[in-house]
């Protein structure tokens, strides 16, 4: 039996067909220093909000070529800090009300990381006063308020950027279009998920300013340096809480748990994959298994969606109580299997597994191919990589031209978690009403 090829460019070419082709030239070609208007031209970005995920991207901007971080918002005084630091300017202005940041004529471009209730209306007000935006995932938490951000960023024109960084990974380019130039035949299971595990009382979501962090800081301290009513905003008020500010993703008043962290992430990149759009229905179970440490949102989910026209199932499963093995996103088709190596956001490499009886099947008999091993393996050492998610979004703020995660993909994104998070919430079947561009029930 020979040995399964290695997907370079040439087999990629003859592998996958013309559209592949057309796919690897751009591959090839993908510029590592971003083009520009004005290659003299620094754009000035601001951050509002830099907890975990805002602090990174404040450094990540700072890293890319022409772009100088100009300006910090947050409302804790520990994140500003941090953001001086990790931003590389410690002469960046730093304000306590985004309304200043946005009126600031210095900032070109917005990043947006604050806890997913504020993000509707930041980016509304980010849109309106002209600001090229990279806002983090889940995009928001209800159907009206991404209805009102897919609108506000149409009549403004400026550019935005959803924070799905698995769309700039080179193995998920390449196999989406192996997958659209028919490789596997038609696909009609697509598997996905998320596993994580802590020991008890240091529970997922449970940490201090960063993953894994778990040493309480000093309540009251926080408290001096935190303005509460500015974090709870459109939110119901509430006395200050350690646990709702440090911990927002255990409570609904918040964000929407499992669906706009990490199911998110797993079903866009499915979308990546296959384009097509929102699903026509969701189920969705889930339980409190062994996290009872006064969490609203369930440590264990499943979700089921289905795109009827497609005739393709794309599921979701996530615990937060085991990881010795985790869930690659796996699409299943009629000719052959197509697996990823790890978690959508981090994929580096795939395998193609044939079906015996179809498509392959005289190659697999005629021991052309394996039957139980890959027959294609994706080297990613030998495909140019594709700009970081921010540099394609600088990118688009130099060009004009959309991003890889458009507002168009972000209300797709929204739509699949609102639609998992309703049909949990309800405990029943919920559909996608296309001509109403809302959720209902089945």
């Amino acid at each position: 039996m020979k040995n399964q090829p290695i997907i370079t460019r040439r087999t990629f070419l003859e592998t996958s067909g013309k559209g592949a082709a057309t796919l690897a030239a751009v591959v090839s070609t993908a510029p590592a220093i971003l083009s520009a208007k004005s290659p003299n031209e620094t754009i000035g970005v601001g951050c509002i909000g830099l907890g975990v995920r805002g602090g990174t991207l404040c450094h990540q901007a700072a890293k890319v070529e022409g772009v100088k971080v100009v300006a910090l918002c947050d409302v804790y005084k520990p994140h500003v800090e941090k953001g001086l630091e990790l931003g590389g300017n410690s002469d960046a202005k730093t304000y306590l009300d985004y309304h200043d940041l946005l009126a600031d004529p210095g900032v070109d471009a917005v990043t947006i990381a604050t806890p997913d209730h504020w993000h509707s209306q930041i980016l509304i007000d980010a849109a309106q006063a002209g600001k090229d935006i990279y806002i983090e995932k889940g995009w928001t938490r209800t159907i009206d308020e991404a209805k009102a951000m897919h609108a506000a960023i149409k009549s403004s024109g400026v550019m935005m950027q959803l924070g799905h960084q698995s769309r700039e990974r080179t193995a998920g380019v390449q196999a989406r279009e192996l997958i659209r130039a028919g490789a596997l035949g038609p696909i009609t299971l697509v598997r996905t998920g998320r596993f994580e595990n802590r020991p008890l009382g240091q529970n997922v979501w449970r940490w201090y300013g960063d993953y894994g962090r778990y040493e309480r800081p000093d309540p009251a301290q926080v408290q001096r340096d935190l303005d509460w009513d500015r974090w709870l905003g459109p939110a119901p008020k509430r006395p200050f809480s350690m646990e709702r500010f440090w911990h927002w993703r255990c409570y609904w008043d918040y964000g929407t748990g499992v669906a706009g962290d990490l199911l998110s992430h797993e079903v866009d990149f499915a979308q990546a994959m296959l384009g097509y759009g929102i699903p026509d229905t969701c189920m969705t179970v889930g339980l409190n298994a062994l996290l009872h440490d006064g969490r609203e949102v369930p440590d264990t989910w499943n979700t089921v969606y289905t795109y009827e026209q497609q005739a393709c199932t794309v599921t979701f499963d996530c615990s937060m109580n085991s990881c010795a093995r985790i869930q690659p996103p796996v699409f299943y088709g009629k000719e052959a299997v197509l697996q990823f190596d790890t978690i959508a956001q981090s994929v580096n490499t795939f395998d193609v597994y044939a079906e015996r009886g179809v498509k392959y099947g005289a190659k697999i008999e005629a021991g052309e191919i394996p039957s139980d091993e890959p027959f294609l393996k994706f080297d990613p050492a030998k495909t140019p990589e594709q700009p970081y998610h921010i540099e394609d979004f600088i990118q688009s703020v130099r060009s004009r031209q959309k991003p890889k995660c458009d507002e168009d993909q972000a209300f797709i994104e929204a739509a699949i978690i609102v639609m998992a998070t309703i049909a949990y919430k309800e405990n029943r079947p919920v559909r996608w009403d296309r001509e109403k561009q809302d959720v209902v029930f089945a």
